[in-house]
């Protein structure tokens, strides 16, 4: 099963921060540009957030219930290491324990 439908399912919002020009954010640009528009034909009303700033180490945020949230670092890694750790947060459900 593809894990682009548990976005929706799991989260309430994914941010992706990276650096335009940074040689640490090229995988993290490479996953943006190839896999974009699969998880947005997927996840039509699910907010993905691209925020682009000079310098900034490449990182996304999972957004859960209840304002919780999970970041994970994408600084160096290549696109599929990328789309692991994006795979990661959708596939997490935090328990209630945590809020």
């Amino acid at each position: 099963m593809s894990w682009r439908p548990l976005l929706s399912k799991n989260l309430k919002e994914l941010r992706i921060h990276l650096c335009q020009t940074s040689s640490g954010s090229n995988g993290t640009r490479e996953f943006i540009l190839k896999e974009y528009a699969a998880i947005k034909k997927e996840n039509p009303n699910f907010p993905v957030l691209i925020r682009e700033a000079a310098g900034i180490e490449a990182k996304a945020y999972g957004r859960y219930a209840f304002g919780q949230e999970r970041r994970v670092t994408l600084e160096g890694l290549s696109k599929g290491d990328v789309e692991s750790k994006i795979q990661s947060l959708a596939e997490t459900r935090p328990s209630s324990s945590q809020r």
